[in-house]
């Protein structure tokens, strides 16, 4: 589907289900360089079973118009003004990578909009090495080929969808992103910055669940447990075997662990 935001046309998936404006809204946030269709399944499933479901292309990434954002916070304050246009006032939110940034930042900001909060692949702060933001400035496709063969647990890209390769997917969906894209969203996670005094006290009781890999080498599973320390109601999954792309990975896993938690009073 396709509204305004802020005066830019913004897409956003419904995983094919017809969104009923009085059910639970669920919002999916992707990571840098990204877009909806790292959602596909969960989308769909929680579509299906009687949620409201938003998995949002961040401004100037996939579908959605605009300039990207250059800031994780402009981001989170975004997701409060698409709220306000679907005529909603609190969600639920879904977040991998830069997106459990998004999310966590929306918490800190607006702990009123959030009644849940899923943090997959997190860390904060976020920080990006040098050499990867270097490359991705100067648009080169080795930005693209480190963030893939770092994300995942094996080089060889296995996936749990037979005769396909999470390593080539991934280049091809980062490949496709307008040039500073990735860039700009690189420099937004190293720029974040997180403190238990700049969240809200309302923010840090918000329910929370946060998926963490054991071989992830972008965002690793102590800081996502170290994330999950700040957060007093916070579940914890750690994921055998399984890089960043968690999504890709364990695509079931993560849905079992989200199913749980979505659907928890």
């Amino acid at each position: 589907m396709r509204i305004r935001v802020n005066g830019a046309e913004v897409f956003f998936s419904t995983g094919s289900g017809h969104p009923d404006a009085a059910a639970p809204t669920l919002i999916f946030l992707h990571g840098a360089g990204f877009d909806h269709s790292a959602w596909v399944m969960p989308a769909r499933y929680f579509a299906r079973h009687g949620m409201r479901v938003l998995a949002v292309d961040l401004p100037g990434h996939g579908l959605s118009g605009g300039a990207p954002l250059t800031s994780v916070t402009a981001m989170a304050d975004w997701v409060v003004d698409l709220m306000q246009v679907i005529e909603v006032q609190q969600v639920m939110v879904v977040g991998h990578s830069m997106g459990s940034l998004i999310a966590l930042a929306l918490a800190m900001r607006h702990p009123l909009a959030v009644s849940k909060i899923a943090l997959l692949g997190a860390s904060a702060p976020m920080p990006v090495t040098n050499m990867l933001l270097a490359a991705a400035a100067d648009h080169h496709h080795a930005a693209v080929e480190m963030v893939n063969i770092w994300s995942h647990s094996t080089q060889l890209g296995a996936s749990a969808n037979p005769g396909t390769s999470n390593v080539n997917a991934g280049e091809r969906l980062l490949e496709r992103a307008i040039d500073g894209v990735l860039h700009t969203d690189l420099a937004a996670c190293n720029a974040f910055e997180f403190s238990l005094e700049q969240a809200a006290p309302t923010a840090l009781s918000v329910e929370s669940l946060v998926i963490a890999g054991d071989q992830d080498k972008m965002t690793p599973a102590k800081a996502g447990m170290l994330v999950a320390q700040w957060l007093p109601q916070a579940r914890t999954c750690l994921l055998p075997g399984c890089g960043h792309f968690m999504l890709s990975e364990q695509p079931n896993e993560v849905l079992d662990e989200l199913k749980t938690f979505i659907f928890s009073d």
